[in-house]
């Protein structure tokens, strides 16, 4: 995983998603679990059918990122735009994440916008807002839906 910042509980929410974006590419999906609260919420309003619209708890989390670490890698996020807000606790960030489907190095780019909070250096809560129609490549590649 690459050299946090600072630790947790001093980094910011900015410094957080920034690990994060780093994190996607450098480290494994365990490393990304780290860096989300242990009572975590994440909210993907326009996920397609097969992934899942809510996952609560970090396990949840962990167990779905690390379900799909075989299947596919991310090799680059670029366009990274991040707007600090009027709460100090959030973030809004825009980025695209590249990446290859191991069965058949098929490339595949994923656009997103993500609303995240971030309390003592970790995320509590992330709104995904992505694009269902890019997804498509990547719910081709699972064995079985992730929202099962």
């Amino acid at each position: 995983m690459p050299a946090p910042v600072s630790s947790p509980g001093t980094r910011t929410p900015r410094e957080t998603v920034e690990l994060l974006l780093r994190t996607v590419v450098e480290g494994s999906r365990s490393d990304l679990a780290d860096l989300y609260a242990p009572d975590v919420v994440i909210e993907m309003p326009f996920v397609r059918p097969g992934f899942p619209s809510r996952t609560e708890g970090n396990g949840a989390m962990r167990a779905r990122a690390e379900a799909v670490e075989a299947l596919w890698t991310y090799d680059s996020v670029d366009g990274v735009t991040l707007h600090e807000t009027a709460d100090p606790e959030v973030v809004v960030v825009e980025f695209r994440v590249h990446g290859r489907l191991t069965a058949n190095r098929e490339p595949f780019t994923l656009g997103y916008i993500n609303v995240v909070r971030v309390v003592d250096g970790l995320i509590v809560s992330s709104r995904d807002y992505g694009n269902p129609l890019e997804s498509e490549v990547l719910a081709a590649a699972l064995p079985t839906p992730l929202d099962s």
